[in-house]
């Protein structure tokens, strides 16, 4: 049975969740409605093959180069789903399956294998772009409004190996560890596998999002829900063009310092110094407590990468307030643009 089949049986149950999922996904109308229909139809009987092709996703599998700094954090090869935005194979995915890659292969859902080249990484958004060899005979899908999708809303959740519904459970701020801050993403429920590079869809088949993450607070403050989060495909439209034309967006490179942080209580422990990076060179070493930047108190993540993009472009010198044992200590870090501390540059 394919993952698709046991999912519009799922669907079909009665019960606690599987009926309220049910109940929402019934409103999804064209693009569940095709597959379900497909999956009870009789044996025998005149139907397309159910695959994840009709959702626009293609299987993604990269190889990073030879002592890729990523691989340390990321793998060595990496796998995920990527998503065809139009008919001469251009395919959005998440930015972190193509970084530092040496090659790049997508399969489609009958098996065809295409290499691809990586046309661009954009670090503040997260999103990947990559051009197939050859375009996969997918049809593409289009961009829905990100903005108006709303709490409790259904949507399907489509990764190269099925379909999952979820409901939308917040829209609200995301601070990652690695430098890294969107000031909306969406977080889905119940949680899916497989979500690196995932295409959320609304009820119209349109694209709302590109899966990021696995989050254990979906729901935020309001208590821990497993889910997943997804970056909104708005923050794409108005630096696509940038992307596919010059293989970055035209904004000027932020500051970067080369660190894993964790919030407590609004201070940042730094969890992990990546090696040769302008941090590791200024003596910044696990264990350390960011207390503050330029002698400007930090409150959390979000505080302080705004106030780190605040001091300049990269290359900026960033100024920070440092406990180490017990002195806090002023640490002067000489930023640098992060995709030049990559090993290998892409060819844009």
């Amino acid at each position: 049975m394919s993952f698709l089949s046991a999912g519009a049986q799922f669907l079909s149950r009665p019960g606690s969740l599987a009926g309220w999922l049910a109940a929402a996904c019934l409103s999804l109308g064209a693009p569940l409605a095709a597959h379900a229909a497909a999956a009870d139809a009789p044996p025998g009987a005149n139907r397309e093959p159910l695959t994840v092709d009709s959702f626009s996703v293609v299987r993604i599998h990269t190889k990073a180069v030879r002592d890729a700094r990523s691989s340390s954090t990321l793998g060595a090869e990496r796998e995920g789903t990527g998503i065809v935005i139009d008919s001469s194979g251009l395919i959005l995915t998440i930015g972190y399956l193509i970084q530092e890659a040496e090659s790049v292969e997508i399969a489609a859902a009958d098996g065809r294998l295409f290499p691809a080249s990586v046309i661009a990484y954009d670090f503040t958004t997260g999103f990947g772009l990559l051009r197939a060899a050859k375009a996969p005979a997918i049809r593409p899908i289009s961009f829905g409004d990100s903005a108006k999708i709303g709490n409790r809303e259904p949507v399907l959740i489509v990764g190269f190996d099925g379909v999952a519904p979820a409901f939308v459970v917040s829209r609200r701020q995301f601070a990652g560890y690695w430098e890294y801050l969107l000031d909306e993403a969406i977080y889905t429920a119940p949680v899916t596998v497989n979500w690196q590079g995932a295409a959320l869809i609304n009820k119209e088949g349109k694209l709302l999002g590109v899966g990021s993450l696995a989050v254990g607070d979906a729901m935020g403050g309001r208590g821990q829900l497993p889910g997943n989060m997804f970056v909104p495909i708005d923050l794409l439209k108005p630096i696509l063009g940038d992307l596919i034309a010059q293989g970055r967006a035209s904004s000027k490179p932020r500051p970067w310092l080369g660190i894993n942080t964790q919030d407590l209580q609004g201070k940042m422990i730094v969890l992990r110094v990546s090696p040769e990076s302008p941090a590791d060179k200024a003596g910044l070493v696990a264990g350390d407590i960011i207390v503050g930047i330029r002698g400007e108190a930090v409150q959390g993540q979000a505080d302080f990468y705004r106030k780190l993009w605040a001091t300049g472009d990269a290359g900026a010198e960033v100024l920070l307030d440092v406990l180490k044992g017990t002195e806090v200590r002023k640490l002067g870090v000489h930023s640098i643009d992060r995709d030049s501390y990559l090993r290998a540059k892409p060819v844009y």
